[in-house]
């Protein structure tokens, strides 16, 4: 007599088509988790974006010498509490007051949105409410006293693709070096605020922008300045020519600029590998804050 088969074998399945229904049922992609999943992930974006901190790009020379054509940085969004611009892409319309409000600082560098136009300027804080703003061949006047100026040594900044040291700003700045580089040669003032932050400005020479006021800053308002003073569209410019036209509300502000995370100088190609030799290295990192140095009386 054969030995009895002690092999397991597996139930049959009653339902073979109902088994591969379910099996089928379990690969499928939940489209409304899936959905649900990516809009929230979109929302924490937006709300970090709109509310903790959001990248910038610099597009232009205004703020030269301290930013370049070319930076990337920081802008943190709660320093000053929040207005109608801090959310994503500008989507309010003008609406008064700040909740959590704070004045920012003489000196800070922060972002701005003029008044007819939905998009952010960067410029530094020179004049708060009540103060009495006047520049004078160049000279900024506080308040009927003005703010001292150092001329220092000419900075030479290598030439590039976002740094062309174009003549109609530049005129006669550029020059070729003793590496046989060609570098931009740019006067510096070293200006000191009266609570003693200080940075370097660029003044090529009289301009329009020369003079200016004086006028006094409208309470819960900011007067801005760029750095470069002969090529900003600042204060002193009419919204006209695209400037902030005088003093702005505070809840125009939206938001100060922290530390530059990387820089590119605006010659990389196609090519994946040029775009390494791009990165102007020695850039990344550099805090936006002011330095501090004792007031002169």
């Amino acid at each position: 007599m054969a030995a009895a088969d002690m092999t397991d074998h597996p139930a049959p399945v009653e339902n073979p088509d109902a088994l591969a229904a379910a099996q089928l049922a379990k690969q499928q992609v939940n489209w409304v988790q899936e959905t649900r999943s990516i809009v929230l992930l979109i929302l924490a974006v937006l709300a970090f974006h709109s509310f903790v901190a959001k990248p910038f790009y610099i597009p232009s020379e205004s703020m030269m010498p301290v930013l370049l054509k070319g930076d990337r940085l920081v802008v943190s969004k709660f320093p000053y509490g929040w207005s109608y611009v801090s959310p994503s892409f500008h989507p309010l319309p003008f609406l008064k007051g700040r909740l959590f409000g704070h004045l920012p600082d003489r000196g800070d560098i922060v972002i701005v949105s003029p008044q007819n136009r939905r998009e952010d300027y960067i410029k530094r804080v020179i004049g708060l409410p009540g103060d009495i703003v006047e520049v004078r061949a160049g000279q900024v006047i506080l308040n009927g006293v003005a703010v001292p100026q150092k001329t220092l040594k000419p900075l030479r900044i290598p030439v590039d693709g976002n740094a062309p040291c174009p003549a109609t700003q530049f005129p006669g700045a550029r020059v070729t070096d003793a590496d046989g580089r060609e570098v931009c040669e740019l006067p510096i003032r070293q200006e000191v605020l009266p609570n003693g932050k200080t940075y370097l400005t660029i003044d090529m020479g009289p301009s329009q922008l020369d003079w200016y006021g004086p006028v006094r800053v409208p309470e819960n308002h900011v007067f801005l300045m760029g750095d470069n003073r002969d090529n900003s569209a600042d204060s002193r410019a009419p919204l006209e020519e695209n400037g902030l036209g005088g003093p702005v509300p505070w809840e125009a502000i939206g938001g100060r600029a922290e530390f530059i995370t990387f820089s590119l100088d605006g010659d990389a190609g196609w090519n994946p590998l040029s775009w390494f030799h791009s990165l102007r290295g020695a850039r990344a990192g550099n805090s936006l804050r002011p330095a501090s140095v004792t007031p002169p009386k």
